[in-house]
């Protein structure tokens, strides 16, 4: 049986990180493509030589075209320009709009039956830019950030309370940003609720720091952002869909009225598997979290709105 395929779009630190775990994941064939000449094909020949050491025989390829990429099961896009000093948040729509669009239109190309995972940024709005060029299906577009900003959530929740990451479940909707919306009241440690384990303070302390978490990572590096766990996340979605895992992940989707929210990304738990995304879960949530569900819709469409414009 011919090995999956999986092309990484984007061979920064995001893409190439992807990639090698990709790689080790030993069930697919990976390209890795970029227009910087010699970078994708430097970091693929790296992982490549990595399989005598770690048990894998995944080829890596790097490409500066599409012509390799044909046939891919599964597309991550990471491609996009990081936001420069001086730069609006506008002008960093723009440009990935245009570098996500181009992207986008190649795949389709090589690969039109491909499922898109989109990580580029702003993310919501990139998950549009994909869609609306490729004119796939929605099953077929989904956008990674909730994982991301879960696992970032289930970290602190289990510092706080000195468990292992292993025993804490929990759930962040909206877009990717600050108005991302983390559930306390879906938190649980070995199904216990936060809530219940935690003064209301300490429970705020970690929403916002969850809120605030690719910007404290920024911080640090002082120059670049997060790749360890972003790249962690985006292989999770590709593990759903090419082993047909029909995983309950929250990922950014584009909603037809669940949620009473129409033709919008936002992050809701989905039912990922080899079609893609196969159902969207609406949850009950309190009015609080509606309410708050719904600014970050209205964050997000505003940022259409300026693609659009």
């Amino acid at each position: 049986m011919a090995k999956k395929k999986v092309t990484v779009v984007g061979a920064g630190n995001v893409g190439g990180t992807t990639a090698q775990r990709l790689a080790e994941r030993n069930y697919a064939d990976v390209v890795l493509v970029d227009i910087v000449e010699g970078l994708p094909q430097g970091k693929a020949l790296d992982i490549l030589e990595s399989g005598p050491i770690l048990g894998y025989d995944s080829n890596v390829t790097g490409a500066n075209d599409y012509e390799e990429t044909a046939g891919s099961d599964v597309v991550v896009i990471t491609s996009g320009s990081p936001r420069k000093p001086g730069m609006s948040r506008d002008d960093l729509l723009k440009t990935n709009q245009s570098i996500v669009g181009s992207v986008t239109e190649e795949v389709v190309k090589h690969s039109p039956e491909t499922i898109l995972v989109v990580v580029a940024n702003p993310l919501d709005a990139m998950c549009h830019v994909a869609m609306e060029t490729s004119g796939f299906p929605r099953e077929r577009v989904v956008g990674m950030a909730g994982i991301l900003d879960t696992a970032r959530y289930r970290t602190f929740i289990a510092e706080e309370l000195g468990v292992s990451v292993r025993d804490v479940f929990a759930l962040v909707l909206g877009g990717h940003g600050d108005t991302m919306v983390p559930l306390p009241s879906m938190a649980t440690v070995g199904g216990v609720a936060i809530t219940e384990l935690l003064p209301e303070d300490r429970v705020e302390a970690i929403v916002d720091r969850t809120r605030q978490g690719g910007a404290e990572i920024v911080g640090l590096l002082q120059s670049g952002s997060a790749f360890y766990a972003p790249s962690a996340a985006a292989a999770e979605m590709v593990d759903a869909i090419l082993l047909d895992q029909k995983r309950i992940l929250p990922c950014a989707a584009y909603l037809q009225g669940e949620y009473g929210l129409n033709h919008l990304f936002v992050g809701v738990p989905v039912k990922l598997g080899a079609s893609g995304i196969e159902d969207i879960v609406e949850l009950v949530l309190t009015d609080e979290e509606v309410g708050h569900l719904n600014d970050s819709a209205d964050s997000v469409r505003e940022l259409v709105q300026v693609l659009h414009g």
